[in-house]
């Protein structure tokens, strides 16, 4: 819409050849208001996506999980002598993830309270690990004591293909613990490559 800044007076005439009286001042006339369009960009009229309710109480289907590949080393580390490398191993080719989990966290836990030999442990883990769990240092939880270590359900997460995560809560003495391990598939089974008893 447009309109003018000022109103538009009307023409003056000449006083001297008026002869009406000037009561008081004379009303200001505006211009004819004018209508002008503007086009505004509006959004393309794509048809919109399809929104699925969710009811209550129906749980919602996810996608099944699919891991992604294992990331390998860019460079191979000295003394490299290829053919003689382990080998890394693909989830089809390896057992279950559960079963080694619960079997590695309770022959640790077990070792760790003296319950059982500690070398039983190592055909289960990297040289890393068991050479800190051979080295002495036990929590004093585990250390201490004669009651049965307890372990609960195992959860295990597999983050890509050929790694798992397991944890669980461990029971003794009516404290509760938690413990965590990282298992990669080397030479088709199941590898601790780190562990964390809390």
């Amino acid at each position: 819409m447009t309109a003018p800044a000022a109103p538009v007076r009307p023409a003056a005439t000449d006083t001297a050849t008026d002869t009406t009286p000037e009561v008081g001042p004379q009303p200001l006339q505006a211009a004819p208001l004018r209508l002008t369009v503007v086009p505004t960009p509006q959004p393309p009229l794509d048809p919109q996506p399809v929104l699925r309710l969710v009811l209550p109480g129906v749980a919602v289907p996810r996608a099944p999980h699919r891991p992604g590949p294992r990331p390998r080393p860019e460079e191979p580390p000295a003394g490299f002598v290829p053919g003689f490398e382990p080998t890394w191993s693909a989830r089809a080719d390896l057992p279950d993830p559960r079963v080694a989990g619960r079997r590695l966290l309770l022959l640790t836990l077990e070792g760790l309270a003296g319950h059982r030999p500690l070398s039983q442990v190592q055909p289960l883990t990297a040289l890393g690990v068991y050479a800190a769990l051979a080295s002495g240092r036990r929590p004093r939880w585990c250390a201490g004591g004669t009651a049965p270590v307890l372990l609960g359900p195992v959860r295990v997460c597999e983050p890509v293909d050929g790694v798992a995560e397991v944890s669980a809560v461990a029971r003794r003495s009516g404290r509760a613990h938690a413990v965590a391990a990282r298992l990669e598939g080397i030479d088709g089974r199941w590898r601790c490559t780190a562990l964390q008893i809390g």
